[in-house]
């Protein structure tokens, strides 16, 4: 196997210019999904440990879940895996956590 640096370098630029765009919308799009998901997690695990007792705002509680709610129906209508994962965890996890702070 003989490789020059040419054809190495020449490699590593064909595949950047080919996938960098498409990995870098790809792990913006689960990011934002998880930041979306976690914008309430600080205040439901404070009540849920007894450190407050202020629950979040319900308009942006829903907003959130509306939110999250049409991209997870987005996810589904284009067969996306990724995102239907990420979100439907990130859906039980949020009500594992109101229910412990419901049923405690």
């Amino acid at each position: 196997m003989n490789f020059s640096l040419d054809s190495i370098k020449n490699s590593v630029q064909k595949f950047l210019d080919d996938h960098l765009s498409k990995i870098s919308a790809e792990t913006l799009e689960w990011l934002s999904i998880i930041v979306v998901h976690c914008a309430t997690v600080p205040t439901l695990l404070a009540m849920m440990t007894g450190l407050s007792d202020h629950t979040p705002g319900l308009d942006i509680v829903m907003f959130i879940w509306g939110g999250l709610v049409l991209m997870f129906i987005r996810a589904i209508i284009l067969k996306n895996g990724l995102n239907i994962v990420t979100n439907g965890f990130g859906f039980i996890a949020q009500a594992v956590i109101m229910a412990f702070i419901l049923f405690r």
